[in-house]
Order: structure tokens, then C-alpha cells, then sequence
């Protein structure tokens, strides 16, 4: 007996040595971050930025490989059955948290098959009106829909979006009825607003900000909890009468479940690193994102509260996709 609980003792101290010494090691071959979506946008020039960074520290090349398909589902499904070393990962939006309330018989389990690492920016939409909509902040619009119940309409780039969801939890909080356009993407939401097709329209603050500036939109209040430095003069949400009220979305990095601790902890240190550094911090305010920093265990608790919420939200919307 006393010889068998040796033996335990010595595998289970030689398997602590080698997860240290491989955490050390780490990465002695090239690392892959897969996106959810194409070359071009947003997650991919934050995935190679950190990429860069993380070449530059660990001097190993970091392959960006996009993924795109099913709202991030293709590419969370592929590093979720991807080898638990750390040489897979994952750059993921909230549609990691949207998709098990949108989708039905995902192919993995969000919280089971995933281990987060680190959140890198919380995304806060902005709602912006027509500059000839008679509203000049968040309570005179919503004094204006329950004027014109069904009257307004409002933007978005495709049900069960980020800004769709968003905005139907901000009109069900404050009680009104604005009719819902969905479009074809970002691009032409925005559009849309500039052609005078719909009078409000919740965005990414990065895609509307020069209409902003120039006059041509008007700025009421951003959906985070707290206000966005790329927009530090506009109220949230919340400051504007509904108390409570927090709809963000973000972006971080996740690795196949079963990941060594050592090596998740790795990670997460040069990213909080990597995200605080000036020149990765000016380009992300610049692009109309909020900073965010944490242990990979800070992440995971965050994962479990945005999944509620965005089952709230789709079923509020009645989002449904075939």
C-alpha cells in the first residue's frame, strides 16, 4: 500500500514537473489564433497586433487563420477539438455568449470545451439619431417614441447582431416601441442612416464616429456600464435614466478546454501586457474599444453572466435564425 501511494505521489510530481517545465518552455513551435470571421475587420488587426507582440516576446510566429461561418460556430467548433496545448487558439467576439441562445445543438459546449484566457476590450455600442431627429439626448428620444409609438425605426447590420440585441433590452427597459430595419451588415445599416431610411441606429463607435463629428448623426449615449474614452462626452446609458442598464460587447482569447494551467496563466500575462502597452492601448480607443484586463478566471466569471443576459435579449427580440 504504502509502496502504491508512493508511486501516485511520484507520477503525480513528475506530471506537476513537466506541466512546469512545458509552461516554461512554451512555445517552442508556432502558435495559431483562429477568427471567426474574415481578414480585414476589427478581430483580425487586434489578433495580429497581439500576435506581433507575442512573436516579439516568445519568438515563435504567430499564424492569424481565419475561420469565418455561423457567427463565430466554425471557428470556436475548431479550436474547441483542437489539441489542449496552447498552440490553438481562439480570437472570439460576444457572439460566443449570443450564439447558444441564437443557435440550437451547438456542435460544443461554450463554457465545458472553451478555457478563457483573457478579455482584451469591451466593445460598447453608441446610439446615434439623424441630426434632423428631433432628439438631443437619450430621454428626450425615448419621450419622442412613446410620442410616436411604432413611428421611429431604427438600424442594425442583421437580427440577432450584437446591436440588434443590444437595443431591443434598451427598449424593453424603457418601454417603447421602435420598429426594427435589419440589413446586410454594418456598411449598409450606416448607410441607411446617412439616406435618411431610419431614424436611429446602434453602432460600433468606430464606424460611426467621423458622422459624428462632421454633424450628420448625433451622439445620445453608449450601451457599456461606463462611458467610452473614444467618446468621453457622451453619457451612458444608464446616467441617461436607466439605471442598471449595461449591453457591451467584447473581445478575447480562448483556448481548447484541458489547456495546462501553467500555460493559460502564460498567456494570460503577456496579453495583459500586450493590451496595456501605449501603442496597443492608442489603437484601441482609437478604434472606439474599451481596454480590459483580468486573469483568465476574471474572464471566465464574465462569460457567466453574458450568457444570460443574451438569452434575455434574443428572446426579448424573438431573434431566430434558421
Amino acid at each position: 500500500m504504502k509502496r502504491l501511494l508512493f508511486s501516485l505521489v511520484a507520477i503525480a510530481s513528475l506530471a506537476s514537473g513537466v506541466s512546469r517545465t512545458s509552461a516554461e518552455d512554451y512555445p517552442t513551435r508556432p502558435i495559431r489564433i483562429i477568427l471567426p470571421f474574415a481578414a480585414g475587420g476589427a478581430v483580425d488587426i487586434i489578433a495580429r497586433t497581439l500576435g506581433e507582440k507575442m512573436t516579439a516576446a516568445w519568438g515563435q510566429p504567430v499564424i492569424v487563420d481565419a475561420k469565418p461561418g455561423g457567427s463565430g460556430i466554425v471557428a470556436a467548433n475548431l479550436v474547441a477539438k483542437s489539441p489542449a496545448d496552447g498552440y490553438t487558439l481562439l480570437m472570439m467576439t460576444a457572439n460566443l455568449t449570443i450564439n447558444p441562445s441564437l443557435h440550437k445543438d451547438l456542435p460544443y459546449d461554450t463554457q465545458r470545451d472553451l478555457a478563457p484566457v483573457a478579455e482584451l476590450v469591451g466593445i460598447p455600442d453608441v446610439i446615434v439619431v439623424r441630426a434632423d431627429v428631433p432628439a438631443h439626448n437619450l430621454a428626450e428620444l425615448i419621450a419622442l417614441a412613446k410620442r410616436k409609438p411604432g413611428k421611429l425605426n431604427y438600424a442594425s447590420p442583421g437580427v440577432g447582431t450584437f446591436p440588434h440585441l443590444a437595443f431591443e433590452l434598451f427598449k424593453k427597459q424603457a418601454g417603447i416601441d421602435i420598429v426594427h430595419i435589419p440589413y446586410k451588415g454594418a456598411a449598409p445599416a450606416t448607410m441607411a442612416m446617412l439616406a435618411k431610411e431610419v431614424d436611429v441606429m446602434p453602432s460600433n463607435i468606430s464606424d460611426v464616429r467621423a458622422h459624428i463629428e462632421s454633424g450628420a448623426m448625433r451622439a445620445l449615449a453608449v450601451t457599456s456600464a461606463t462611458r467610452s474614452k473614444a467618446l468621453p462626452d457622451v453619457p451612458t446609458i444608464a446616467e441617461s435614466g436607466l439605471a442598471g442598464f449595461e449591453a457591451a460587447g467584447w473581445m478575447g482569447l480562448l483556448a481548447p478546454a484541458g489547456t495546462p494551467k501553467p500555460v493559460i496563466d502564460k498567456l494570460n500575462r503577456l496579453v495583459v501586457d500586450s493590451v496595456k502597452a501605449d501603442d496597443m492601448t492608442k489603437m484601441l480607443v482609437g478604434q472606439g474599444f474599451d481596454v480590459m484586463t483580468g486573469s483568465p478566471e476574471d474572464f471566465a466569471a464574465f462569460i457567466a453572466r453574458d450568457l444570460p443576459r443574451w438569452a434575455e435579449a434574443v428572446k426579448t427580440s424573438g431573434a431566430t435564425v434558421n
